[in-house]
């Protein structure tokens, strides 16, 4: 069974940046779809990165130029990259795994992301 880990949340300043790290219990990659995703209070959770077997990337509209989704496969780790922050990113941010070929979804636990002067 997948595990996923983040790691890397914090307080920031608005412009500043946050890396933050998705750690998952084995090689996945090729199999699964890696995302980031969002909630905000009161809102729904939201979409904010995502990135195939193959590296293809696709990003919401509201960070595209922003944040940047990555991946190291030996150390089995999804990062995203976040710049220019600005108050409204502010959320608890969540790593996801779609495997390809059954659609099970894995959840991570969540990192808050606070962005504040």
């Amino acid at each position: 069974q997948v595990q996923l880990v983040e790691s890397g949340g914090g307080l920031v300043q608005p412009g500043g940046s946050l890396r933050l790290s998705c750690a998952a219990s084995g090689s996945i990659f090729s199999t699964h779809f890696m995302g980031w995703y969002r909630q905000a209070p009161g809102k729904q959770r939201e979409l904010v990165a995502v990135m195939a077997s193959g590296r293809s990337t696709n990003y919401a509209g509201s960070v595209k130029g922003r944040f940047t989704i990555s991946r190291d496969n030996a150390k089995n780790t999804v990062y995203l990259q976040m710049n220019s922050l600005k108050p409204e990113d502010t959320a608890v941010y969540y790593c996801n795994a779609r495997n390809v070929f059954s659609s099970q979804i894995t959840w991570g636990q969540g990192t808050q992301v606070t962005v504040s002067s």
